[in-house]
This record gives structure tokens, sequence and C-alpha cells, in this order.
């Protein structure tokens, strides 16, 4: 019989360290394992999936929604499907980070009538963002409070972003939503991996829900490309002109010292040299306010940059 392999749910709100945590678990704590990654992001251009890289690993990307929703679940449980014939020792599956995972259950049975019982489901572990994960619920963003809820473990990430107070509240916070799940805290995704030799399942106490994911709340998500080089200091001032309505920005960019990676997240809009660059720079832009912000996209672009951009 192949082996089964152990299956890990990884949630948490744009721009928490999602890919961040899984790129240290693939580097630091899975030398020599079969690993498959699926990436979902709610974006046309799959961003995520060109920074995770592992020799072997396998590589799935869904994208254009979330794997919870019936846009995607069939291509979900396809994809879990398919894997299981691969002899895998772990598999990771990076949600969106507008998933709400409720209904992960169903899913998970979905692939058993299809496969057998080809994995052993290890947990949901969901990254919460110490300097935004207070705000997220003032503005009641219904997958934060979700994403928690059906989790086994919350890693608290940035913490060195926050000071002691703060970092309280973020805890108690978390234990009104979910008072049975472990807590540990990461900087830059650095955690003690001792999880993978835990039960994080021994407190599975949540029922499958429906998921608040569905075609028509999908948040509206935008690809701008741009084909020649601009400055740094341009690029920063577009981005704080659309910041504001953007649930999250991020893409790879050609600037004045070269290829970067870039990545805004509440008011940090963070630059990073990389050379996994293209011939055409890309920002994925996913808007809080539907498509109300393709006018004030075209408005900045042409203020700040004014050369021709294409949005999609």
């Amino acid at each position: 019989m192949a082996n089964k392999a152990k299956l890990y749910l990884l949630t948490g709100f744009l721009g928490a360290g999602k890919t961040t945590f899984l790129t240290k678990v693939l580097e630091d704590d899975l030398e020599g394992k079969k690993v498959a990654v699926i990436m979902n992001e709610f974006g046309k251009v799959g961003i995520d999936g060109t920074i995770i890289q592992k020799e072997g690993m396998e590589l799935v990307e869904l994208n254009r929604g979330s794997i919870f929703c019936s846009c995607l679940q069939l291509s979900f449980v396809s994809a879990l499907t398919e894997i299981a014939d691969r002899d895998m020792d772990y598999v990771f599956v990076e949600s969106s980070g507008l998933a709400d995972p409720s209904n992960i259950a169903e899913i998970l049975e979905a692939v058993k009538v299809a496969k057998g019982d080809a994995y052993d489901y290890s947990g949901a572990i969901t990254i919460v963002d110490a300097v935004n994960f207070l705000s997220q619920l003032e503005e009641d963003i219904e997958t934060v409070r979700r994403q928690l809820k059906f989790c086994h473990l919350a890693i608290i990430s940035k913490v060195d972003l926050i000071d002691d107070e703060k970092k309280k509240k973020v805890i108690e916070k978390i234990k009104e939503i979910n008072d049975k799940v472990d807590i540990i805290e990461s900087i830059n995704g650095n955690i003690d991996y001792d999880f993978l030799e835990k039960d994080l399942m021994k407190n599975d106490w949540a029922e499958s829900e429906e998921t608040t994911n569905s075609p028509e709340n999908k948040p509206k998500s935008l690809t701008l490309t741009y084909d020649k080089d601009i400055t740094k200091e341009g690029l920063t001032e577009f981005i704080n002109r659309i910041k504001d309505d953007s649930y999250r920005i991020k893409g790879f960019f050609k600037l004045e010292d070269g290829w970067n990676q870039v990545d805004v997240v509440g008011d940090i809009i963070d630059y990073k040299p990389t050379d996994k660059g293209e011939e055409t720079s890309e920002l994925v832009i996913i808007s809080k306010i539907g498509a109300q912000i393709i006018r004030p996209i075209f408005s900045a672009w042409e203020e700040v940059i004014g050369k021709t951009m294409k949005l999609r």
C-alpha cells in the first residue's frame, strides 16, 4: 500500500506570512522528504508559487478564487486525488488569505471517496498577523475568525514588530475565538518545527460548516502589467495612493536597482531584490471596493508614472 502523506492546511489572512512560513519549513525541516504543495491564490496570476522552491518538490497552483468555494472545489479535490498517487511524505495546502476553510471536512471526505484513505490529515495551521490582526477584527473580516475557529495551531507572526501589551491583546482575542488551540510565536517564519511531530488533531472540536466563500462574494482581483523600468520612489507613490482600497498588493517589478519582489500589507510596503523577474513586471491587486478600484488605479498611475500600463 502507498505511503499515507501527512496533509497540512495552511491558512491566514492576506500578508500574514504563510509563504514565508512554508518556505522555512521546506528549507529547514523536510530535507530528503517528498513534498507536494498546493498553492491557492485569488489572483489570475500566481505570485507565491514562484517563491517556493525545494528540490524534488511538486507544486500545483489553483488560482482565480478560493479552493473552498464551489468555483474551485472540484479542482481542489482533483489535485489532492492526483497527488495521492505520487507517494508523498507531506502535502501542504496554502490557501488564499481570503479563504474560509469551514468545509474542509467535506472536501477531504470527497477525496476519501475517490482515493480511499490516502491522507493522514494532520491539522490546519493559521498564521496570525500580529501587526494587523486587531484591526482586521475591528473591520469585522469574517474569514479571519473562520480561519481561527477551524485551526489546530495558531502561529503569531511578526511579534518583533509589536510591544508586549499588543501581543497580550492578540493572544486574548485568539482565545476568544478558539479557546482550545495551541498558540506559538514566530519571527520571519522561524519557529520550533516540532509541530510536525505533534498530534495537532487531538483537539479537533469544530463541526464542518458551509463556507462563506462563494462566486457571488469573490473579491475583485486585478493584474497590472508594465514592460518598462520605473523608480522605486515612483512605484511607492503609486502604491500609497491605492493601498487603502486594497486588501493586498504583491508581485515582481523591475526597478532602477533591478528586479524586486513587492509585498504590501496594510501600510507596510516591502521590497526585496530577487532574480525571479520575467520580461514584464506584474502586480496583483486584490480590491476592497470591487471594480470601483479600477478608476483610482488608472488615475494614480497616470499622475505618478505617466506611461501606458495594462490592467486586466
